[in-house]
């Protein structure tokens, strides 16, 4: 141990703190366009006070991931977009794959650069111009949440970073949804959203498959598109193809 110079107080611990490393669950913005209008309109449509949605997000920390933009997209004002995002219940913290003009303006306005190998976002292909998507990273969830009451129309259940058990019926109007799996021991007949993170591993079962709504990952599809007559009321799953094609497959439940 390095002997303290002369005439000064040897070092010590300090005992109203201490610095430790942490791992934190964080999302990411994958932006898919530069027009901040856009972009901001369709967040808001989907997060914003008012939607369906507006309470998806609990204050999570958001990093703004501008990989999929050319690097040459001119600098334009963050704020703008920083107000729409928190107003949305995210907090932006941090910028990764921007251009050295992006990153500055970025810095400029409080965000961080976060550098590729600690923000690995796993990319998938979205009709929409703008995804959220979950940060690939091993964060321990809390237990499975088990609903054993149906669940009526205007009702919600979020199983926030672990798996959703329903033992009674879903009906229609309802919603349910899950970071990770969903089961439902009974009909599903109001909206169910699996892998609402991003997890793309996460499936969807029903003992009696009649949904308004089933999503894995953020990609979905409506009872306006009629399911097979081999799963509709049926016992059935929901999960998303393995050839990364990200397409929906619903198939029957084989004893």
């Amino acid at each position: 141990m390095p002997a303290s110079s002369a005439g000064s107080a040897p070092i010590s611990k300090p005992s109203s703190f201490e610095i430790k490393s942490a791992q934190l669950p964080l999302v990411a913005l994958l932006l898919k366009s530069d027009n901040w209008d856009k972009v901001s309109a369709e967040l808001l449509q989907q997060y914003g006070q008012g939607s369906e949605s507006a309470d998806f997000f609990d204050h999570d920390a958001l990093v703004i991931d501008f990989s999929q933009l050319p690097p040459d997209v001119p600098v334009q004002d963050m704020v703008p977009l920083l107000k729409v995002l928190r107003s949305c219940n995210l907090i932006p913290v941090a910028v990764r794959g921007a251009s050295p003009d992006w990153t500055a303006a970025a810095l400029a306005v409080g965000l961080v650069e976060a550098p590729p190998e600690v923000v690995r976002v796993k990319q998938a292909e979205a009709p929409a111009p703008v995804t959220v998507q979950e940060v690939v990273r091993e964060v321990p969830g809390p237990a499975t949440l088990v609903v054993d009451k149906p669940l009526r129309s205007g009702q919600k259940v979020y199983a926030r970073g672990g798996d959703l058990v329903v033992l009674a019926m879903v009906n229609q109007g309802a919603e349910i949804a899950a970071d990770g799996n969903i089961h439902v021991y009974a009909p599903l007949r109001g909206k169910a959203m699996a892998g609402a993170r991003g997890n793309t591993q996460a499936r969807i079962f029903s003992l009696c498959l009649e949904p308004e709504l089933v999503s894995i990952a953020g990609v979905y599809r409506t009872s306006e598109n009629a399911f097979p007559k081999d799963v509709h009321g049926k016992a059935a799953q929901v999960r998303l193809s393995s050839d990364g094609q990200e397409k929906l497959l619903i198939e029957p439940l084989k004893a």
